[in-house]
């Protein structure tokens, strides 16, 4: 195959819109097409391991560009809400907007070139492809790490298409979602070994083509396996407010009476202990259930309001007064976003995106500071480079990261005290972040977000899918609750339990277990994907000094 024929670059474009597929696009994604992620990069593997028997020159360069123009196209389709968030919500103009997705892309699009030029330098030094194929799986895995590590932006991991997967994610609480990925390009490189011309399929003994083809029909067929798994009662109460308001137009709440107006709204909402509910993922065939609510009803053990562009100011009187009214209200703890301040003597006023929490007796009893805040959201990186993200920005753009994770006592209404982990937003998808929460005790999990930026896109959904994952992971419930949806209940196994319907003003009357367990996962981390990482390195040197020793015949 020539290198500068058509095929090879088809080959790229195909797998880009292959791997689509087994994520959200522009709502709930039916678990039936996480099927496309068990063999989405075969085309892509099959171009990179086709070419370097190529007699043309400079053949690594052009590798690394064939994978890199896979990985821009998937980058582009993937986070296309960017697009959207920068135009309607950033007021910027299309043109700019534009660029900016694919800048992205661009950037992100390298660890896809990265993994294109490790396959074919591994295969110009074993003259395998073989040899390339097995070693696929180890450093897709470890450029997911450098992913979450050095860009900070782990977005949908090939693992995250298995959320639904009852089968594949049991390997979640051992390896985190990096070894679901594993698993899948392991299972993408056996098929591509059937497809790659250089593997004669004539010369294979039976008994290996037999073998492949079993174990390739059962990782697809798992893509068809439910949540097979325990059911798990449930022992505690909260209200997740949902007050749906608007990201562009929100103020400050200082009109005649607009203040005491929205207070009564989140109290109502707040009180809403038993309603209906959907029992299952909005926007599905999930069923409402409408349960028969006890006279009187019952107070709740929690009540969250979440991330939000309400002007929640912790040093603001109104503030300080309402908050404490709600908790003794509905006797119940509360956690509410907010702005959080402190002034540091050598540095002066700080500003953090914050969850400030209530005793049920309306005392403040601490406050969690976000710590991995959104770039050109909650601050900007190089603002003077960046000077036209402002208008996306706004007065959020000067935020200080918090240092400390802190775990927060409650006790419920049958007098148990229970310890309570608080993440905010984005921090969802940081794996290796969220479960030092649960080895530090929490035995729930509770997330406020704010999706309204991301508009009827895929972003809502896929950031669901991430969070189901993080429970998963560390066998976590997990409350979220978000502005304008997806409000949610998940349990241990990532299952959807209850929910309410997107874009109103709600509450969902969530109900919740508690679990002490500590996972292998939550105990000790990325040690799966360091490991792959430090084989990568170690292979990728390997197969360059040997290309310095023994260069390859042209």
């Amino acid at each position: 195959m020539s290198l500068r024929g058509w095929q090879p670059w088809a080959a790229a474009a195909f797998s880009a819109g292959l791997l689509e597929l087994p994520f959200p696009i522009a709502g709930p994604m039916p678990p039936w097409r996480g099927i496309f992620a068990w063999f989405g990069l075969v085309p892509l593997l099959w171009a990179v391991l086709s070419l370097p028997d190529s007699p043309e020159p400079h053949f690594l360069r052009r590798v690394f560009l064939l994978a890199y123009f896979c990985g821009v196209l998937w980058y582009m389709g993937n986070c296309y809400w960017i697009y959207d968030t920068m135009l309607i919500h950033g007021g910027l103009p299309l043109v700019v907007s534009v660029l900016i997705l694919l800048l992205f892309s661009l950037v992100l699009g390298l660890y896809f070139g990265l993994f294109g030029l490790g396959l074919a330098l591994i295969q110009k030094a074993t003259g395998s492809t073989r040899w390339a194929l097995a070693f696929a799986p180890f450093l897709w895995t470890a450029l997911e790490l450098a992913a979450a590590r050095i860009t900070s932006v782990p977005w949908d991991q090939l693992g995250y298409s298995q959320v639904d997967n009852g089968l594949v994610s049991q390997l979640a609480p051992w390896t985190g979602v990096y070894g679901i990925s594993f698993v899948l390009v392991a299972v993408n490189a056996l098929i591509a070994s059937a497809c790659t011309p250089l593997r004669r399929m004539l010369q294979r003994k039976k008994t290996t083509t037999v073998w492949e083809s079993i174990l390739v029909s059962m990782a697809l067929a798992s893509s068809f396996s439910g949540m097979h798994v325990p059911h798990e009662p449930t022992s505690a109460t909260a209200v997740l407010v949902q007050p749906n308001l608007d990201v562009e137009n929100t103020g400050y709440w200082l009109g005649p009476g607009e203040w005491d107006q929205h207070m009564r709204e989140f109290a109502q909402l707040a009180s809403e202990t038993c309603k209906s509910f959907i029992d299952g993922i909005p926007q599905t065939s999930a069923p409402v259930t409408s349960p028969q609510c006890p006279a009187p009803l019952p107070y709740p053990d929690l009540v969250v309001w979440p991330e939000s562009p309400a002007p929640f100011f912790e040093s603001d009187p109104r503030f300080q007064h309402a908050m404490p009214a709600i908790a003794r209200a509905e006797h119940a703890p509360l956690i509410v976003n907010g702005i959080g301040a402190e002034f540091v003597p050598s540095i002066g006023g700080q500003d953090y995106v914050s969850a400030m929490i209530y005793n049920a007796d309306g005392a403040e009893v601490g406050r969690y500071d976000k710590i991995h805040l959104v770039p050109w959201g909650e601050y900007v990186p190089f603002p003077k480079l960046f000077f036209f993200a402002r208008k996306l920005t706004g007065k959020v753009s000067h935020f200080t990261p918090g240092t400390v994770r802190t775990i927060f006592h409650f006790q419920t209404s049958n007098g148990e005290v229970h310890r309570y982990g608080v993440f905010i937003c984005y921090e969802a998808v940081f794996a290796d972040e969220v479960r030092q929460f649960a080895k530090l005790g929490a035995q729930v999990f509770v997330n406020l977000s704010d999706d309204g930026w991301y508009g009827d896109t895929s972003a809502p959904w896929q950031h669901l899918n991430m969070a189901r994952m993080r429970a998963i992971e560390n066998r976590r419930w997990l409350l979220r609750d978000t502005n304008d949806g997806v409000t949610a209940v998940i349990d241990s196994y990532g299952r959807v339990r209850q929910s309410i319907p997107r874009h109103q003003a709600d509450a969902l009357p969530a109900r919740f277990a508690f679990r002490d367990d500590i996972t292998f996962y939550a105990a000790h981390g990325d040690v799966f994907a360091w490991a792959c990482a430090i084989l990568s390195i170690g292979v990728v040197f390997w197969s360059l000094n040997r290309q310095k020793v023994s260069p390859p015949a042209r």
